[in-house]
């Protein structure tokens, strides 16, 4: 990544809703330019974290810098960041123009640069020829250019937005992760995005900050979280994990499921009791005489591009995903190259994530809700985010 300045300092910042820790001695600095993700699931601190970068929330213990500049207690108007919310909440009883235009007016911009600013914009989010249309006559993907062009209208140093996909169908969703992407690279301004959507963060961000109970689990492209996740949460959030108990035995050599394995880890105490991320994807199924373990074939269900399938092994459950089909029942051979497997220190989260004994799509769509928190007050604070 290109060395840039940091834009935003958050500095030990801790905040309690009714006596329960919301964010808890949280420090992070975002780069001028970046596209940050805030990744956690419903309750986890990031809308709360982007709320106090917005000014919408004040902390209780702790500082915020902009551009060095300590900025606690300045209030929203005052920011050169703007925020885009769950629900547009764009104003219905003006058209699109005005819509777009209605932060130029709050601050008393000449009309011929209104027309001009809003123009541009409407060309950046592909809504030209809309400009006399309700907005109440658009669908979701237009609404939420709408809300796009009217936030960047403003030329804000940063751009909040807080799950504004997540009314969209999954097309829509997945084709405007594109264009937000392509947007924030031709400006070149800071996105902080939050989202419980793993896959979006992975897909748009420069930076993933993974979020739980209030703390940051890591931070780092979305490579390095997927690939070298520092607990068991990361490694179960992001993406499907086999996470298992294991012991280093020596530098580059750990036990478990019953066998030794070569792997590519160091610095651990000889014996030391570890977790073992191994993902579904980098686990080949062979015959059982030429697998590492063997085991038997509890569950297949067809994906499309896949199969997903959960193999027994020693009553642990793996899942392994293939394009070559099994059939329950089947003792099959599992074979695990030495770069597929992480090896993680034990954490507060050891030996509750990574057996799929209990997995099924049900299940995991329980434990996954939309994430809607904190976003009952959004459209009180609109038009501050819209520059008055």
């Amino acid at each position: 990544m290109i060395n840039r300045k940091h834009l935003i300092d958050l500095k030990n910042i801790t905040v309690s809703f009714d006596g329960e820790k919301i964010l808890d001695d949280l420090s992070l600095y975002i780069r001028d330019g970046e596209f940050v993700t805030l990744l956690g699931s419903s309750g986890c601190g990031k809308t709360t974290t982007l709320r106090i970068i917005a000014g919408f929330i004040d902390p209780d213990e702790g500082q915020v810098f902009f551009d060095g500049e300590d900025i606690s207690g300045v209030p929203p108007y005052k920011r050169e960041v703007n925020t885009i919310f769950q629900r547009y909440a764009l104003f219905p009883h003006y058209n699109v123009f005005e819509n777009i235009a209605y932060g130029l007016r709050v601050r008393k911009t000449p009309e011929p640069v209104i027309r001009e600013k809003v123009e541009k914009m409407l060309k950046m989010v592909g809504l030209q020829g809309f400009e006399k249309r309700s907005v109440t006559k658009l669908s979701g993907g237009q609404q939420q250019r709408v809300a796009i062009a009217r936030a960047l209208v403003l030329e804000p140093k940063v751009l909040l937005l807080d799950e504004p996909l997540a009314a969209l169908d999954l097309k829509l969703r997945k084709d405007m992760q594109i264009e937000l992407k392509n947007i924030q690279k031709q400006l070149g301004i800071t996105f902080i995005y939050v989202t419980h959507d793993q896959e979006e963060a992975l897909s748009m961000s420069d930076t993933v900050v993974v979020m739980n109970k209030g703390k940051i689990q890591q931070i780092g492209t979305p490579i390095d979280i997927y690939n070298e996740p520092k607990n068991a949460f990361v490694a179960d959030f992001i993406g499907e994990s086999n996470i298992i108990d294991g012991v280093m035995d020596e530098d580059y050599l750990a036990t478990f499921a019953g066998h030794t394995f070569k792997c590519l880890d160091s610095g651990f105490a000889p014996g030391e009791e570890v977790d073992v991320v191994v993902r579904p994807e980098d686990v080949d199924i062979v015959s059982p005489e030429r697998g590492m373990v063997q085991g038997v074939v509890t569950s297949v269900t067809f994906r499309g591009v896949h199969f997903e399938i959960i193999v027994d092994v020693c009553g642990f459950k793996w899942m392994i995903q293939t394009t070559d089909e099994h059939h329950e029942g089947d003792t099959v051979g599992i074979y695990v190259e030495p770069d597929a497997i992480h090896i993680m220190k034990k954490s507060e989260y050891s030996g509750l994530y990574g057996d799929y004994s209990s997995y099924s799509d049900e299940l995991e769509a329980l434990s996954d809700p939309f994430d809607g928190e904190e976003d009952d007050d959004a459209e009180e604070v609109t038009e501050a985010s819209d520059g008055e």
